[in-house]
């Protein structure tokens, strides 16, 4: 393998300590103690682990922590039996917070629902129980295309109690994308809604799965959960014999249902992954490695307390809200906040909205919502009351450092510490990320490994450097254990550097002389201009550093002289902004300035929006598409395929 260096441009020297309040109240507030626990970790992972795992309930203990006879296909806590969801929901039941809010949900339109755990268990049974009468039992794959609503977190539940697979499919994937990954793992069920709302408008879910698995074979019953239980429902198709309303079926079955008792390495669920190419990746994490890594970074990573009300924007349909809306707090017993909508609908202070309505305390939300929030104006923050944040959090990329102070001063007051976490769907939980009340921060860093995560920066012959590619050289409990059907996809995909000794995760990184991590961008997000191979992420940084813009996509085009050279797509603060030739000439002069000369764009271009998943990753792979004249990939996983054709038109213009 032959991989240069990646040089880093970026300069920060910001730096913000917990401040000694906060520390005071953290389960972590000193240095001395995360340095003990990090060591032990790396040192000792068996005993580290060990005793971890002990703080969550198992039906029987396991007979070996790690098992590394057949790397890179790691198993932990072998021979343990364990439930997910029993560790979720029957736990605190058992242990006193019966009667404490489990789910705060919020609607679009503005209805909510509250359950406490003894209220989620009941509905988490019920449900189980719908399923075992569908014909669903361990190991079987069930598909869920359903919005932001309780029944969500109820059906993921519902499917670890009785250790079904389940599958969650982003409820705004194409039919297409519905139909690759209900194949691909063979689902038997697939769990639907009639509807959902989507910035005032009823997205008819139901009717985009009747599309998608026309031709699944495997698909043998469709369960329909109405957004309205006990109200009006949303008009669908529903044929014979196939397909069932939930709420009828759940009013007939009993309130109890117990607990599978699941090997620790049995399938708790597969989550899909679309690459730039190729078909989706079904990523594979099992029930006792993942509940222990989740269940430990929600509780050290968001510094969490027994009053907290916790928020995590992440839909389901990610690994995010897999991990740190459903498993991880309901692990820890927290109070957690849901909602159905839209950031900027009715207005563009919703988030604001519901943070001062719930008195969230701890925020979790991704660089791109930042990046928004910033670009609808100050005015829409400062109208709300945040005082009952205490932590705020970043996810999904690296952030630009002026995103995080606009994030730290007007979300944040200035007094919340920001955890900016780095992990990916494979990892299954953070594995970089600071803590709280012993990390000092620095604007656009994710700082240090987490506990037993061995982390560095190594070259292709796998020597370390201060700026290359990032490599994980310990297993971690909640690595994913491979690719769906496909163990030499997985193999080629995240061993095939030095030697298959480390775990490869794609991206350029750089550390500084703390021992602080940057990552720079995938690695296929590097540029190579004029020699210099340089991560977008810092290039896009330099950008959004000028107060006008407020988020930026850098590409490299093919350059006759410098091997590549930079186009910059960039989107302006204000719904009304536009671009100039001199706001151009200050950027330009910018890029000078921070980097260099030969790192000037060859061309900037001002846009309304950007090509964006829905998650909302900046699809650079098509901005290439666009800016080299070549044929557009697959569209249908964009947030608004319309940007693309709008973009089109103004490169060529």
């Amino acid at each position: 393998m032959s991989v240069e260096n990646i040089e880093s441009v970026m300069q920060e020297t910001r730096k913000f300590a917990p401040s000694s309040e906060f520390a005071s109240k953290a389960r972590i507030g000193r240095w001395e103690d995360y340095e003990t626990m990090y060591r032990r970790s790396i040192d000792d992972p068996g005993a580290f682990w060990g005793e971890i795992a002990q703080e969550l309930h198992w039906f029987q203990p396991w007979k070996q922590v790690l098992d590394e006879s057949e790397k890179p296909f790691f198993k932990w806590f072998t021979g343990g039996k364990i439930n997910a969801c029993y560790n979720c929901v029957d736990r605190h039941v058992a242990n006193g917070k019966a009667d404490q809010e489990a789910i705060i949900w919020e609607g679009e339109p503005g209805d909510t629902r509250t359950l406490t755990y003894a209220q989620l268990l009941d509905e988490v049974q019920r449900f189980a129980n719908v399923l075992k009468q569908l014909g669903i039992g361990k190991g079987d794959t069930v598909a869920i295309y359903l919005p932001m609503i309780p029944e969500l977190a109820i059906a993921v539940l519902a499917c670890a109690r009785i250790g079904a697979v389940h599958s969650v499919i982003f409820a705004g994937f194409s039919a297409e994308s519905i139909k690759d990954r209900v194949q691909d793992g063979q689902s038997k069920l697939v769990i639907t809604g009639d509807g959902a709302w989507r910035r005032g408008n009823v997205l008819k879910l139901k009717d985009v799965v009747d599309q998608g698995i026309k031709d699944c074979a495997s698909v043998e019953n469709v369960l329909n959960v109405a957004r309205n239980p006990d109200g009006e429902r949303f008009e669908c198709a529903m044929q014979d014999g196939r397909d069932h309303w939930y709420h009828e079926l759940a009013s007939q079955v009993s309130a109890e249902c117990p607990c599978e008792e699941l090997d620790s390495e049995d399938l708790l669920f597969l989550l899909y992954t679309s690459g730039s190419t190729g078909k989706p990746k079904g990523i594979m994490h099992t029930v006792g490695g993942y509940s222990v890594y989740t269940y430990l970074t929600t509780r050290y990573v968001f510094d969490l307390q027994e009053d907290d009300v916790y928020w995590c924007t992440a839909d389901v349909g990610w690994i995010t809200g897999h991990s740190y809306l459903v498993y991880g707090p309901l692990q820890n017993g927290t109070r957690v906040v849901m909602y159905e909508g839209a950031p900027n609908h009715p207005q563009p202070d919703r988030f604001w909205e519901i943070v001062e309505k719930h008195k969230v305390s701890v925020f979790y939300t991704a660089p791109t919502a930042i990046r928004a929030f910033m670009k609808w104006g100050d005015e829409w923050v400062e109208k709300h009351d945040l005082s009952s944040l205490r932590l705020l959090g970043t996810v999904g990329e690296p952030i630009n450092p002026e995103a995080w102070m606009w994030y730290h001063e007007k979300v944040g007051g200035g007094r919340c510490p920001i955890v900016d976490t780095w992990w990916q769907t494979e990892t299954g939980g953070i594995l970089l990320s600071p803590l709280p009340g012993v990390t000092p921060t620095k604007p656009g860093s994710a700082t240090r490994p987490f506990f037993g995560v061995d982390a560095a920066i190594l070259d292709a012959e796998g020597n370390e450097q201060k700026a290359g590619l990032l490599a994980i050289r310990k297993p971690w409990p909640s690595i994913l254990r491979g690719i769906w059907g496909d163990p030499e996809r997985f193999k080629n995909t995240y061993w095939n550097h030095w030697n298959g000794q480390y775990y490869f995760p794609g991206d350029g990184a750089r550390v500084d002389d703390d021992g602080y991590f940057w990552i720079v961008g995938r690695v296929d997000d590097v540029v190579n201009v004029s020699g210099h191979r340089i991560g977008t992420a810092e290039l896009e940084s330099v950008f959004v550093e000028h107060p006008n813009v407020a988020e930026s996509a850098v590409i490299g085009v093919p350059h006759d002289i410098k091997g590549q050279g930079l186009v910059a797509f960039v989107l302006l603060r204000g719904t009304d902004a536009e671009g100039s030739d001199a706001l151009r000439q200050e950027l330009n002069k910018m890029v000078e300035e921070k980097i260099g000369k030969f790192a000037r764009p060859e061309k900037i271009i001002f846009s309304a929006d950007l090509p964006k998943t829905r998650s909302g990753k900046i699809m650079r792979r098509l901005l290439r598409d666009i800016a080299t004249g070549q044929a557009l990939g697959n569209v249908t996983t964009l947030a608004d395929p319309s940007v693309v054709d709008k973009l089109k038109a103004q490169y060529s213009s």
